[in-house]
């Protein structure tokens, strides 16, 4: 929980140290779902912060640890292996990693899928897919993940709603918007708390704005959104 934490605000160096160690105690108990669960988690840090492959190489580490079985550990496994290989521009593996997540998603009892740290609830399951989908271009499906996501959402999600929005940006942009896109993200930054401006929300955004060419840098829209990455 503290790896999760320092994760969100982005301290990632403190984060992977203490994920290292929640993986070494969960492999010494022999729980291997929760183990699974501690790698899956872990891959979140390079996924996040620009290091797709190594995020790859995690996730699969940990689908590995967590078997066949539904549960919440594989099904995340599999989301965070999606996220990776979309990223990393591996359209087939995601997409396989995409449908593995969806199989396992549906078979989930109901206490894998409750809402919980531990637990993988319909709401979590959107957020992951809005972020493959949206890389992997398929806007269509990243906004249905994404309006899902967010209806499920309690108004205090202000991480997650700040994610989802910019990745819908994200679709505005890839499908020609890119005034809107700009628009959008920038809205999504101004609009959260201070204390929720961290290394997680800017990294999300500033991945949007280095996707468009450099003709659109002097657009009113583009500059705005690189002011607010800026300040």
């Amino acid at each position: 929980m503290a790896a999760v934490v320092l994760h969100d605000l982005g301290g990632r160096k403190d984060a992977r140290a203490w994920f290292a160690t929640a993986a070494r105690a969960a492999a010494e108990s022999g729980d291997r779902q929760l183990h699974a669960w501690v790698l899956a988690r872990e891959a979140m840090v390079p996924l996040n912060y620009g290091a797709p492959k190594a995020a790859a190489d995690l996730a699969e580490r940990a689908r590995q640890a967590a078997g066949t079985a539904p549960t919440a550990a594989a099904t995340l496994a599999a989301a965070v292996a999606a996220r990776a290989y979309a990223l990393t521009g591996q359209a087939d593996q995601a997409r396989g990693a995409l449908a593995d997540a969806d199989r396992l998603s549906d078979r989930l009892a109901g206490d894998q899928r409750e809402d919980t740290w531990l637990g993988h609830c319909e709401r979590k399951h959107h957020v992951h897919l809005s972020h493959a989908l949206t890389a992997l271009g398929e806007t269509r499906r990243a906004r249905e993940s994404q309006d899902r996501a967010l209806a499920l959402s309690s108004s205090t999600s202000s991480m997650a709603c700040t994610l989802l929005k910019i990745d819908a940006a994200a679709c505005a942009h890839r499908d020609g918007d890119t005034e809107q896109a700009c628009r959008r993200a920038t809205a999504a930054l101004a609009a959260l708390p201070p204390a929720y401006r961290t290394d997680l929300t800017h990294t999300r955004a500033m991945d949007l704005y280095r996707s468009i060419p450099a003709q659109h840098y002097g657009e009113p829209a583009v500059r705005q959104l690189q002011e607010v990455l800026a300040a």
